[in-house]
């Protein structure tokens, strides 16, 4: 990847609104560019928390790929370690997305055209998602009280609601808590505890560590006279790179095994305010004049969201 094209792609990064989400094409993983450096580019994933460094040299490789006339890549042939790459390399507009696959078109006349951008300003905010999605699992709750201790003997419908539903609260509350966590980290000093109702938090130190670039780590052992194969191996993300963007196949560096799990493909909004309307109808008759303007005002923002959607 040459030099203006690099730049280029760090300057559409570093342009972006604070607080705005990508989404890999594919595992659907919401992240967001924590840093730009001279040779990577550094993201958070929001579900973990966990940030990972997008090198230079592979975006290379991906370049490299698209540079003949033709050539593309398909949005489903791409590897779990190669499609935050995909994602970050369509904010430039020297890249585009076309027929499923993504392509490089230097004449392109707008940048961030990819279908995997997804802005931070939505209808509803993530405290008010948090909210809204709490009290409706809290009501499926109420709804299958004791069933819920035992889920083999329910039905499936709300077996999948109860899981969708969760996965939405646990999502939003651990962005949630991360904005609490920022907040608090102005408030806390070295040795301080902080009370509230509900419980005690302290500052905590954990040592982060990054390898400096290759050449610089290679010299700093042949300095020690320590040999370079001691830290040399084969690095996965790269091996994925090299996977989505050549005919190797998987099986040949891969010893691959199955792993069955549940993954959430699909909420239905419509579903979600048909039912707060539900609660809230149920709610009507109560004094509580504070609670049915709560609930109104959640019917308002999942009406906005809907005629946004």
């Amino acid at each position: 990847m040459d030099d203006d094209t690099w730049d280029d792609l760090r300057a559409e990064c570093d342009a972006l609104e604070p607080g705005t989400e990508l989404v890999t094409p594919v595992s659907e993983r919401h992240f967001g560019i924590v840093d730009t450096a001279s040779d990577r580019i550094v993201i958070r994933f929001a579900d973990s928390g966990t940030e990972r460094s997008l090198w230079r040299e592979q975006f290379a490789v991906f370049d490299a790929q698209l540079s003949g006339d033709g050539r593309a890549m398909a949005i489903t042939d791409l590897q779990p370690g190669i499609e935050p790459y995909a994602t970050v390399v369509t904010l430039s507009g020297r890249y585009t997305v076309a027929d499923d696959a993504i392509v490089r078109d230097p004449d392109a006349a707008a940048a961030g055209s990819s279908p995997s951008l997804v802005a931070a300003a939505e209808a509803r905010t993530n405290p008010e998602r948090v909210h809204d999605d709490s009290l409706l699992l809290a009501a499926l709750l109420d709804r299958l009280e004791g069933d819920v201790g035992d889920l083999p003997s329910l039905e499936t419908d709300p077996v999948t609601d109860l899981y969708v539903l969760a996965s939405d609260v646990q999502r939003g509350a651990d962005r949630l808590r991360r904005s609490a966590r920022d907040a608090l980290l102005e408030r806390l000093g070295p040795d301080q505890q902080l009370h509230g109702r509900y419980g005690t938090v302290r500052r905590t130190t954990r040592m982060r560590r990054r390898p400096l670039d290759e050449e610089t780590v290679l010299a700093a052992l042949d300095e020690h006279g320590i040999p370079r194969e001691w830290v040399l191996g084969i690095d996965r993300e790269k091996l994925d790179v090299v996977l989505s963007v050549t005919d190797l196949t998987e099986d040949e560096v891969y010893d691959v095994s199955e792993d069955v799990y549940v993954q959430k493909t699909g909420v239905d909004e419509d579903e979600k305010y048909s039912r707060l309307q539900g609660i809230a109808d149920r709610l009507d008759d109560l004094e509580d004049e504070a609670l049915r303007e709560d609930l109104a005002e959640i019917e308002a923002r999942l009406e906005e969201a809907l005629a946004g959607s």
